[in-house]
């Protein structure tokens, strides 16, 4: 193993998920883990993110949405399933 590698230990029937969504996807499990741990955003990154989104609609509308109009779109994306990983303290 190299010295930037490690191993994780995983459930035998995680293993064999991983193991098929490789196989239908044409890639390994490590590419797999790899590519969900690069794309997938921290809370830090939401919350970033949100607030680069509030800066851009303020810049826009010249002033930034309420925190009532943010909990509309935030209902919304849930509704929308477009929300299912955005934390609500970052929105």
């Amino acid at each position: 193993m190299a010295a930037d590698e490690t191993s994780i230990k995983v459930s035998a029937a995680a293993r064999d998920r991983l193991a098929q969504l490789a196989a239908e996807h044409g890639t390994t499990i490590r590419s797999l883990v790899e590519d969900l741990a690069q794309s997938t955003p921290t809370q830090a990154e939401y919350a970033e993110r949100a607030e680069l989104a509030r800066a851009e609609l303020a810049s826009a509308l010249g002033s930034a949405p309420s925190p009532e109009a943010e909990a509309k779109a935030q209902a919304l994306l849930e509704r929308l399933g477009g929300a299912a990983h955005s934390p609500r303290a970052a929105a």
